[in-house]
């Protein structure tokens, strides 16, 4: 393991350099490990840890064909690679637990009683285990607790894995049945592709994961786009005006550079009148926002959102609700706009963009 100084506070990571692929490979070599759930990001887990040599099944609902017919596309055999959950479940020595949180609180009853003394049960997220008490997910005693919880989408714990950057995770031991916990969950996070992996909590993963989703990674930056986006409509700007100067020069140029050296150095390498002007506003805007993320955090700890959670995504027409959510964004002429945008770009950004994500899915395991 290696110290690392993160903003003067000393943590330990583990790296590839110290926890070896080939090590990962002997701790797991008897390890049949089943990734239940093939939706988001079981196809990327599976995908990556197959490509690294270990043991992988797959469990899934043949109910939900879409996911069913995904595996089978990306070579999921039925009745060799591929089973339904229960039998999947019962074969595997390291459970994965990759279906939705709503949906790990159903198939829970079928699981535990599956599971055989010694094996590790593994989580992508904190959800199920840190609401416990909502969401009914308490593990016998007998087996190890574990999560490596990628810090990015399935899409991107696969397309950074083909180009052999990695992608950065978090990982934690809930219980220790067999004194094996930590190697295990080390080696399947190393196995999976990630570029170093830092400890934390179950409890702590779910508080910052549900926090930043909110936040700034998802709800804050869609917020605070669409309502630039309307100032500068509003103003007499045009569609295409009004995109660019909040998505696309965000997303195509600036980022990127606060991706290589920080954001400092983004400013540094700006228009003097940009910089001034970004360093002028931040504090406001940092004090317009504050309030609200500590109320978010607030709901996030006390249980709150993990109440909407359940009872939004466990609901019988959340799909249908879901579908008119995201379709009222999508038919915004915001992102009208920046469909038109997208379909500027020259053709061979396009393709590499896209290239490698195709039958991936979305965020985490949410």
């Amino acid at each position: 393991m290696a110290t690392i100084d993160f903003g003067g506070t000393k943590e330990t990571v583990v790296t590839r350099k110290e926890f070896s692929l080939a090590k990962a490979r002997k701790v797991l070599k008897k390890e049949v490990i089943a990734i239940i759930g093939y939706g988001v990001q079981g196809p990327a887990q599976a995908l990556n840890l197959r490509d690294n040599g270990f043991q992988v099944i797959i469990g899934q609902a043949k109910a939900f064909k879409r996911d069913w017919d995904r595996a089978v596309a990306d070579g999921w055999v039925p009745g060799k690679t591929l089973f339904d959950i229960e039998e999947a479940v019962q074969k595997g020595t390291i459970i994965q637990m990759l279906v939705s949180d709503a949906a790990q609180r159903t198939i829970w009853p079928s699981v535990k009683k599956n599971l055989n003394p010694g094996d590790a049960l593994y989580f992508s997220h904190g959800f199920s285990i840190a609401y416990s008490q909502q969401t009914g997910v308490i593990p016998p005693k007998d087996v190890d607790v574990i999560m490596v919880a990628p810090k990015g989408s399935g899409l991107n714990v696969r397309r950074n894995f083909l180009s052999g950057a990695g992608i950065n995770s978090s990982f934690a031991v809930e219980q220790d049945a067999t004194g094996r916990a930590e190697e295990r969950c080390i080696a399947v996070g190393i196995g999976i592709g990630s570029g170093y992996l830092f400890h934390t909590t179950f409890q702590h993963e779910v508080f910052s994961d549900l926090t930043g989703e909110r936040g700034v990674l998802m709800g804050a930056l869609a917020g605070i786009m669409e309502a630039q986006y309307d100032v500068l409509r509003e103003n007499g700007h045009s569609p295409s005006e009004a995109f660019n100067e909040t998505v696309e020069e965000l997303t195509q140029s600036l980022i990127r550079l606060v991706d290589e050296n920080g954001m400092d150095w983004m400013y540094s390498n700006c228009s003097a009148t940009a910089q001034r002007g970004a360093l002028d506003w931040k504090p406001k805007f940092k004090k317009a926002t504050l309030p609200v993320f500590k109320d978010l955090y607030k709901r996030v700890k006390t249980g709150k959102e993990c109440t909407r959670v359940l009872s939004a995504c466990g609901g019988p027409d959340y799909q249908v609700q879901l579908q008119k959510e995201l379709s009222e964004i999508r038919d915004s002429e915001m992102w009208r706009a920046g469909a038109a945008a997208r379909s500027l770009r020259p053709k061979e950004v396009a393709k590499a963009i896209t290239k490698g994500t195709k039958g991936l899915g979305g965020r985490a395991t949410n």
